[in-house]
């Protein structure tokens, strides 16, 4: 029997382990990635090559997994070939798509030692001081919100599960007293322009599509507390169970805040819990100038904050924050083999007891750093840089006629069409899509698309403080540039 390519293949030798005695091939190896970074940014020319799907998996799945290189400076050749040399630069001024930030070196640094070490936050005897610097996390985060000494909290590995977990809670608490069949009449009420993980999380919770309650908003797109009163009033009066608010502090499209105090008061006359999905607008609780935009969000139940938004962290991290830490019960399962429900093991804090991973990277490591090199002052500014950055090029470029915005701008995002007069709906819509492409493939600027009221309308998502304003009224201006070309071959089609 001929054996498969790869059983003749020599295995790796123990020295790839990372161990004391191998310290010189690891400082090796990173100096190597360290400048094979370091040439791939310095060689960028934009926030992306525009290369297509096609084009990006083929020299991909071509790899023979079985075939190793065996040499780190050969296989970081072939990254980069493969993805590097063509991936999206987040801190390019002409990157505007997605919730996607620029880091801070402290963060990085801290990277190091998070994948170095190894560290796993589910208990104490993996992570010893980590589970401290974590709690202590919680903590400052918490006091910054407005929460009490009782709060409490769990790093995450993004707003989707924070909103998940949150709903979870919330879920069982409603539950209290009751009986399961209870469940089909659970609601969760948010506004028409919540995070789509708020309709996630019902359906794996069990509740259903149905369960979630969508309410109107205003001309700011902030949710309507009339529509959310009347939503709570009409679950009252159908025999159903309002869960849980989910309002938004800072949504995907607009930035836009919830009216925090209306829903707080309207979810204590019902008794529903609150929810603030803050993934977003979070950074403001750091903000020098805008941290009043979240006056509310200490009344809340639970609060989901993503530090891999508006706080400038590598990706993954973000926690979710509550205000009577005995709820996050809910979540906790004891194994005999990992966090015994053992009266002798209690000085033992172990972090499972909150979380809904079991395995966790030590990502506090990276606010830590990061707070303790620059300081929660200068993260805020950052937050203020951002939004003054939206402020200024809306004042800009609602000057030009071609373009059109949905929005004057709330946090730092710009929602945006190409429309100059005479330009029908029907053809704006036909366009924004185009245009977007049409920027991506030359590799001049990337923006984000999205859809008001039916339309389709483009959006500028801005989180690199060092971008100035003539940076953005450039994308802006080579948008309207592009819808001018596309519009021009759109008529020559149709003539």
């Amino acid at each position: 029997m001929t054996p498969p390519p790869h059983a003749t293949q020599r295995r790796s030798p123990l020295t790839h382990l990372f161990h004391p005695d191998h310290l010189d091939d690891y400082r090796t190896s990173l100096a190597l990635g360290l400048d094979a970074l370091s040439d791939a940014m310095r060689a960028q020319r934009g926030p992306a090559t525009g290369v297509l799907p096609a084009q990006a998996a083929k020299p991909v799945v071509d790899v023979d997994l079985d075939r190793p290189l065996g040499d780190a400076a050969q296989a970081l050749t072939e990254m980069r070939r493969l993805w590097l040399d063509d991936t999206v630069w987040f801190h390019d001024p002409a990157y505007a798509a997605h919730l996607n930030c620029p880091v801070v070196v402290p963060a990085l640094l801290a990277e190091l030692f998070v994948s170095g070490v190894n560290a796993s936050l589910d208990t104490f005897d993996q992570s010893v001081g980590g589970t401290f610097v974590e709690r202590h996390l919680v903590d400052w985060t918490a006091a910054r919100i407005g929460f009490g000494p009782g709060a409490d909290g769990i790093f995450t590995s993004g707003g989707t599960q924070s909103n998940l977990q949150a709903l979870l809670l919330a879920r069982d608490v409603a539950l209290a007293g009751r009986s399961a069949g209870d469940a089909s009449r659970l609601r969760v009420i948010a506004s028409a322009e919540a995070h789509f993980s708020v309709q996630k999380a019902a359906r794996l919770l069990g509740l259903g599509d149905h369960a979630v309650v969508s309410v109107a908003t205003d001309a700011r797109h902030r949710m309507d507390p009339a529509a959310l009163s009347a939503a709570l009033d009409g679950c009252k009066s159908h025999g159903l169970i309002p869960m849980a608010v989910v309002a938004t502090a800072g949504t995907t499209d607009f930035g836009a805040i919830d009216p925090l105090e209306a829903a707080a008061d309207l979810c204590a006359r019902h008794g529903t819990w609150l929810h603030v999905d803050a993934a977003y607008g979070g950074g403001l609780l750091v903000s020098p100038r805008r941290r009043h935009l979240l006056a509310g969000i200490e009344r809340a139940d639970s609060v989901t904050v993503d530090y891999h938004k508006t706080w400038f962290q590598p990706v993954s991290s973000s926690a979710l924050l509550v205000r009577h830490g005995a709820h996050l019960g809910h979540v906790t399962w004891h194994a005999d083999y990992l966090n015994p429900h053992d009266a002798s093991d209690t000085a033992h804090p172990n972090q499972v007891d909150k979380s809904l991973q079991t395995t966790r990277r030590f990502d506090a490591l990276k606010l830590w750093l990061t707070l303790r090199v620059m300081g929660p002052d200068t993260i805020g500014d950052y937050v203020d840089a951002v939004c003054d950055l939206a402020e200024a090029t809306h004042a800009r470029l609602a000057d030009d006629p071609r373009l059109e915005f949905a929005a004057a701008p709330e946090l730092s995002t710009l929602v945006l069409r190409y429309r100059p007069d005479g330009l029908s709906e029907d053809d704006a819509d036909r366009l924004a899509p185009r245009i977007r492409a049409t920027l991506y493939e030359r590799g001049a600027a990337m923006v984000a698309k999205t859809k008001v009221d039916g339309r389709c309308w483009l959006k500028l998502t801005l989180l690199n403080p060092m971008t100035t304003v003539d940076d953005v009224v450039g994308i802006g201006t080579l948008l309207a540039a592009t819808g001018d070309e596309l519009a021009a071959e759109l008529r020559e089609a149709v003539a």
